[in-house]
């Protein structure tokens, strides 16, 4: 797919899932969590930050602004 150009957009179309993770691959991150779910329906999930606290802090902080786009459209 090397003549396919990436946006910078939000979609509401799905996308794959190997090609999220390699537009992430050099990105300069101080921490990563991963969530996902796999094609049996159990959920994954990895992270480089070891506090479940600072895990959860990140993921509200998410959640927080996924809520504001929604509010926004």
């Amino acid at each position: 797919m090397s003549n396919v150009v990436d946006l910078p957009v939000i979609t509401t179309l799905p996308l794959d899932p190997k090609r999220v993770l390699a537009g992430a691959a050099d990105v300069d991150f101080d921490r990563v969590i991963i969530i996902g779910r796999l094609q049996d329906g159990s959920e994954y999930f990895a992270s480089s930050e070891p506090d479940g606290g600072t895990i959860l802090w990140d993921m509200e902080r998410v959640r927080h602004a996924l809520m504001k786009i929604a509010d926004d459209a």
